[in-house]
């Protein structure tokens, strides 16, 4: 798939101005945006709404009209995403509390041999990453990044740099995560698709931006080894004790982890596979693969197979609940945010003539997606604010293209969302403050490998375009 198709006409929404004045309303808010979060440093949720805004104004659309356009975005993206990442964040708390997290760590790190360890720590990363944020599942791990090292007299770089790619990858192109799952929402692509299209790459791009990208890093960075007084002196401390009495075992945590991700690949399969809405089996899979009610299956189920298997109490299940609420009030502003400033683009018709051009040009509409997300990643430092922003400005692109293609759409915006992280990326300040390394030492590990699985992924999404 290399070139848009036509725009159906039923979504054309027309330009409300000249194409020099919706471009001009279109580069002064992201402007905003990215000089607000970025010199004034003003939260991103504040940055979007001005930004959202300053397109209406510019463009010429009364303000009323504006304000209603960004509104009507904020509450839409709000009904879409924001049960989700709710339900996402109190199984991810559950995981943490009930030490499942720290059971899947020490199985599957026990089980290594020294040269596997890279590989193994990779695969943490990964299955850590799928319920968790990235900045959650990094403090999460650097406990055991720092065990690992210490114990098996390795550099933070060997063993942290592939547990920091299983982590990203599934950021950048795994749903539930707050970037793909906005994506998915603004570009109508199916879910269940996108998420095992987004396994099928995140898989070789953890193991080319991991381990393999690893072994480089760690001879041209140089020795970093655990910071004294981090972690403490003690080789029996662990990531995270959680509240509860003892772990689930791994089979009942992995099961858990990978249940709503089960649910939403076999809607996805039942209807490739059986294509018939009025099938029983159809009706039950469809239901149970919803988004929404796979999450909610999760976190009902890991009360029970998390919280009471690892001996929480009914009040320790509905404190860790509630607790894991208040964390991600920023991260659903964001996205709402993100959600708003869409529609004050899409209702100005920028997104048409954008398609437009690329309708003429010949320009690949995966190459233009991950391009678009790159600058504004480049530019602000938040792998959700270009994801949303990106997916919301190239909408109109979506039209006539299939259900696959606009799931590589969706993965093409979520690769160059993760693009070279710099000093106004937080996680950037996160990961050179946990490892003990200077700016240049963390350009040269951690920015570069996030370049790699930028790029690779990228490369990974192209390729399957060739066939879908």
């Amino acid at each position: 798939m290399n070139l848009i198709l036509p725009l159906a006409t039923d979504d054309i929404i027309e330009p409300v101005a000249s194409s020099g004045q919706l471009m001009a309303a279109t580069g002064l808010g992201i402007a905003v945006i990215v000089v607000l979060i970025t010199w004034a440093k003003l939260h991103p949720f504040l940055s979007l709404t001005f930004g959202g805004l300053t397109v209406g104004i510019v463009a010429g659309v009364p303000l009323a009209d504006g304000i209603a356009s960004f509104t009507k975005g904020f509450g839409e993206t709000t009904a879409g995403v924001g049960t989700l990442i709710a339900l996402g964040a109190i199984f991810g708390k559950l995981l943490a509390d009930s030490g499942g997290a720290d059971q899947i760590v020490d199985t599957i790190i026990g089980r290594a041999s020294t040269r596997a360890l890279p590989w193994a720590m990779a695969g943490v990363g990964a299955i850590i990453g799928l319920p968790m944020f990235f900045e959650i599942g990094l403090v999460l791990l650097m406990p055991v990044i720092y065990l690992v090292a210490r114990r098996a007299q390795l550099s933070l770089i060997a063993v942290g740099i592939p547990a920091l790619a299983g982590l990203s990858a599934m950021h950048g192109l795994v749903p539930p995560h707050p970037g793909p799952l906005t994506a998915i929402n603004y570009l109508d692509a199916d879910l269940g698709i996108t998420l095992a299209f987004g396994v099928a790459i995140a898989i070789p791009t953890v193991v080319l931006a991991g381990p393999v990208f690893a072994k480089v890093a760690d001879r041209w960075v140089g020795d970093v080894f655990v910071p004294e007084g981090r972690f403490g002196d003690s080789d029996d401390a662990d990531a995270g004790a959680g509240i509860a009495d003892h772990r689930p075992s791994f089979a009942l945590t992995l099961f858990s982890v990978l249940l709503p991700v089960v649910l939403m690949m076999a809607r996805a399969l039942a209807e490739i596979i059986i294509n018939d809405e009025s099938n029983a089996v159809q009706k039950v899979l469809d239901a149970l693969g919803t988004p929404i009610v796979a999450l909610l299956i999760a976190v009902i189920v890991g009360m029970f197979t998390l919280g009471r298997a690892s001996g929480m109490s009914r009040d320790q299940i509905s404190k860790s609940v509630e607790s894991s609420l208040p964390g991600i009030a920023g991260i659903v502003l964001i996205v709402a945010a993100g959600g708003g400033f869409k529609t004050s683009l899409v209702d100005t018709g920028v997104g048409t003539l954008v398609a437009r051009w690329v309708a003429d040009s010949g320009v690949s509409v995966l190459l233009l997606a991950w391009f678009v997300a790159v600058l504004i990643r480049l530019a602000t430092g938040s792998a959700t604010v270009a994801t949303v922003t990106a997916a919301g400005l190239l909408t109109p692109l979506t039209a006539g293209l299939s259900q696959p293609e606009v799931s590589l759409m969706v993965l093409a915006i979520g690769s160059g969302s993760v693009f070279f992280s710099h000093v106004n990326d937080a996680g950037f300040w996160l990961v050179k403050e946990y490892f003990g390394m200077s700016v240049t030492q963390t350009l040269k590990s951690w920015s570069l490998m996030e370049t790699l699985l930028s790029v690779t992924g990228l490369v990974f999404v192209l390729a399957l375009g060739l066939v879908v």
